[in-house]
C-alpha cells in the first residue's frame, strides 16, 4: 500500500512540474503580450532618531560670539506613506514633466542624449486617506545647557500627489 501511495505522490509531482514547465517565446508572439508593469510600495513608519545636532565651530571673536550648537531630541517620524514605482522612457519622461509644470526640463536633464528615467510617485489617493505622515522634536536645547526651548511637531503632512524622477547623467 505504501508503494502504491508513493508512485501516486510522484506521478501528481510529474504533472505539477510539467504543467508550469517554462517555454520559449518568439519575438512576434511577444510584442502581442501586454501586462502590468511598476512596482508599488507602502510602508507604515515608525521611525525614531535620538537627537540631531547643529554645531558652529567658528572661533570665538573679540565679544565672546561665535560657536555653539542646537539639538533637536526625540524626534519622531510615522504614518502611512505608498508608492509606485515605474520606468519611463525619455518620450514618457519629458512629457510627465511637462504636465507636472516643467518648462525646461535641459536644467536637469538632457532631452537629447537622455535615457530612461525611474519615476517614483505617491499616488492622489491611498487606501488609507487620513493616515499621514506626522513630525515631531521632543526638545530643542543650545549648548550643554537642560533647558529646552520647547517642542515641534508638523501633523498631517499629506504628500499625495508627489512625484519623484530618477536618471543618470
Amino acid at each position: 500500500m505504501q508503494f502504491f501511495k508513493t508512485a501516486i505522490a510522484a506521478a501528481l509531482a510529474t504533472v505539477a512540474f510539467s504543467a508550469s514547465a517554462m517555454t520559449p517565446i518568439q519575438d512576434a508572439e511577444l510584442s502581442t503580450v501586454s501586462g502590468q508593469d511598476g512596482v508599488s510600495i507602502a510602508a507604515n513608519l515608525n521611525i525614531k532618531i535620538n537627537s540631531f545636532t547643529y554645531t558652529d565651530t567658528d572661533a570665538l571673536d573679540a565679544n565672546g560670539m561665535g560657536g555653539g550648537s542646537v539639538s533637536f531630541n526625540g524626534i519622531k517620524v510615522n504614518g502611512l506613506i505608498a508608492a509606485n514605482i515605474d520606468i519611463l522612457s525619455k518620450n514618457s519622461f519629458l512629457a510627465a514633466a511637462g504636465a507636472a509644470g516643467v518648462t525646461n526640463p535641459g536644467t536637469f536633464y538632457n532631452a537629447a542624449t537622455g535615457g530612461d528615467v525611474v519615476q517614483i510617485a505617491i499616488p492622489s489617493s491611498v487606501v488609507a486617506d487620513g493616515h499621514y505622515l506626522n513630525v515631531s522634536v521632543d526638545s530643542i536645547k543650545m549648548g550643554n545647557n537642560a533647558a529646552s526651548f520647547g517642542s515641534v511637531a508638523m501633523n498631517q503632512i499629506d504628500m499625495r500627489g508627489t512625484t519623484v524622477w530618477i536618471f543618470a547623467h
